[in-house]
């Protein structure tokens, strides 16, 4: 049986970036339902989330970080199958979307994950982002997760989720997206607020798993890596449905 799928992005001030995203998940064939969370957004993206057909938008205020933003989603999710989805990127298309889902829908792998253009050089050797916020994970795997979201720091969430993954052994899909970027926090918000920001994003990682368990993880993420089985190139593409509102 066809498990639905519900697309989860969390936001924060992304107005110049969110469109194209929108574009390719609202408009997915195999998407059932997408929710945004606007996480106290100052910049207009509620408004244009809103000009949307069929999203749903989630607001918080004031904002609170992406674990938060993404338990709101999750607790609003109605598909057995999650996709997350940063609000950030660029180049995303249906066809990087239909190769995200494709080993969690056809019961390859318990949870898939991107490895986006602009990954830090030691991921892509190595094969895996495992802090990558694009991923396609069950429904079982998530309700592991959301018991503890009270305890999670703004930006505990990834690596909290790999820790039920490697408990779990869960079977992991590796997919490649080489046309696929996402804006650094300098490019957005500027150098030093940029930097700060990657610091704490870092810390709160740190707090959640700790050095020697996160060099874990990402051994026995590797090992429980599984073939994603790619379409060939010349697959056909989803079809795209309606795009926004005038």
């Amino acid at each position: 049986m066809t498990r639905t799928l519900s697309c989860i992005i969390p936001a924060y001030n992304e107005a110049r970036r969110i469109g194209p995203v929108l574009a390719a998940v609202a408009r997915h064939p195999e998407i059932d339902e997408v929710i945004v969370v606007d996480d106290g957004s100052t910049d207009g993206t509620a408004a244009i989330v809103a000009g949307w057909p069929g999203v749903r938008l989630i607001r918080l205020d004031p904002n609170r970080g992406k674990t938060a933003a993404l338990e709101a989603g999750l607790a609003a999710a109605r598909g057995g199958l999650i996709m997350l989805i940063d609000a950030d990127l660029e180049g995303l298309g249906a066809g990087e979307i239909s190769a995200l889902i494709r080993p969690a829908r056809s019961g390859r792998a318990e949870m898939s994950v991107s490895l986006r253009a602009n990954a830090p050089w030691l991921w892509r050797w190595i094969g895996i982002d495992y802090i990558s916020g694009e991923r396609v994970l069950t429904r079982e795997l998530i309700d592991a997760v959301q018991p503890h979201f009270g305890a999670l720091p703004r930006f505990g969430f990834e690596v909290f989720l790999n820790r039920q993954a490697v408990t779990r052994r869960a079977s992991l899909a590796v997919v490649p997206w080489p046309a696929v970027r996402n804006a650094a926090k300098a490019r957005k918000y500027g150098l030093w607020r940029g930097v700060a920001g990657d610091i704490g994003m870092l810390a709160d990682m740190f707090r959640t798993c700790g050095p020697l368990e996160l060099l874990g993880q990402i051994i026995a993420m590797r090992r429980l890596r599984v073939d994603p089985a790619p379409l060939p190139p010349d697959a056909p593409r989803p079809a795209l449905q309606a795009g926004p509102r005038a």
